[in-house]
């Protein structure tokens, strides 16, 4: 993803339902055709890789915040 400037509120609300919208869009669709496949290895997989994705943006968002310092 592009960076974004933050100024407000309004602008971080969109970077999140950007960002989760992302997500889902990416790994959730994974996640959802390995639990088709009944496939405990490649869910384990799809779930780890959907996890470190919110992990990533949380870092995001945190290191924006820092920044500010």
């Amino acid at each position: 993803m592009d960076p974004r400037i933050v100024d407000s509120r309004d602008d971080f609300a969109h970077w999140a339902i950007d960002r989760a919208n992302a997500i889902l869009t990416d790994q959730g669709s994974d996640l959802a055709t390995a639990g088709r496949s009944a496939s405990e290895v490649r869910i384990g997989e799809t779930a780890q890789a959907l996890g470190q994705a919110i992990v990533d943006a949380l870092l995001e968002a945190y290191d924006g915040l820092a920044g500010d310092e």
